[in-house]
C-alpha cells in the first residue's frame, strides 16, 4: 500500500490540476465580454475631397473620369457618394460627354453612376455632330457602355431641336437618341415644324 501511495497522490494532484484549469478557463470565458458580430450599416468608412478617379481600357488609355468636391465610400454595398459630381466620358471614336449634378452615387464596381439634382449631360459638338444637352432631376450613366438614360421627365436639346418627355435614352456609341412619352417636340430642318401632343416615343439616329 505504501508503494502505491505516491502514485495515488500524483493522480489526485493531476485531477485537481485538470479541474482547476477547466474552472479557470470557464470563469475567464464568462467574465470576459465577447464582442457581438459587427453590424453592417450604411456608414462611410473612408472619404476624400477634391478627388479625381480615372478608368482606363486594356491599353491604358483613359476612357472615363469622375471628379467631385467630396467622396464617401460605403462598405455595405461598395458604393460611393459624390458631392458636386462631374463625369467625363471620352471613349475612342465617340464624342466627348460631360455630366454634372449636385450629388451622385457610383456603384456596381463603377459600372453605374446615378446623377441627382440638376443632372445635366452634354455631348460636345463635332464635325457634322451637333451639341446634345439632356437635363433632368436624375440621370443614370453607364460609363463603359457610353449610355445615359432616365425614367423621369427630361429636356433634350439636340442642335436646334427641343424635346420634352418622360423617359429618355441616349447611346453615344451608336448616337441613337430616344425620348419617350414626348409632350413637346420641336424639330428643326428643312421640314421644321412644331408638334404638340403625346407620342409613345421618338427615336433619332445620327451618323
Amino acid at each position: 500500500m505504501k508503494e502505491r501511495a505516491p502514485a495515488i497522490v500524483a493522480i489526485l494532484l493531476l485531477l485537481a490540476l485538470v479541474a482547476g484549469t477547466w474552472w479557470a478557463a470557464d470563469y475567464a470565458r464568462r467574465s470576459i465580454p465577447i464582442d457581438p458580430p459587427r453590424r453592417i450599416t450604411h456608414e462611410p468608412d473612408s472619404w476624400a475631397t477634391d478627388f479625381t478617379m480615372v478608368r482606363t481600357d486594356e491599353k491604358g488609355i483613359a476612357i472615363n473620369r469622375l471628379e467631385g468636391e467630396r467622396m464617401q465610400h460605403y462598405p455595405d454595398d461598395d458604393s460611393y457618394e459624390i458631392t458636386r459630381a462631374r463625369a467625363v466620358g471620352q471613349q475612342p471614336g465617340s464624342p466627348i460627354t460631360v455630366g454634372t449634378s449636385n450629388t451622385a452615387v457610383m456603384d456596381q464596381n463603377g459600372d453605374r453612376i446615378i446623377m441627382k439634382g440638376d443632372a445635366h449631360v452634354r455631348r460636345q459638338p463635332g464635325q457634322d455632330v451637333p451639341v446634345l444637352d439632356v437635363k433632368s432631376d436624375e440621370l443614370t450613366l453607364l460609363p463603359d457602355q457610353d449610355v445615359v438614360f432616365t425614367d423621369l421627365p427630361a429636356l433634350v436639346v439636340h442642335g436646334k431641336s427641343v424635346m420634352n418627355g418622360t423617359g429618355m435614352r441616349y447611346d453615344n456609341k451608336t448616337r441613337q437618341l430616344q425620348v419617350f412619352s414626348a409632350t413637346d417636340v420641336k424639330i428643326s430642318g428643312e421640314e421644321s415644324r412644331s408638334k404638340r401632343g403625346t407620342s409613345s416615343g421618338r427615336t433619332e439616329k445620327k451618323p
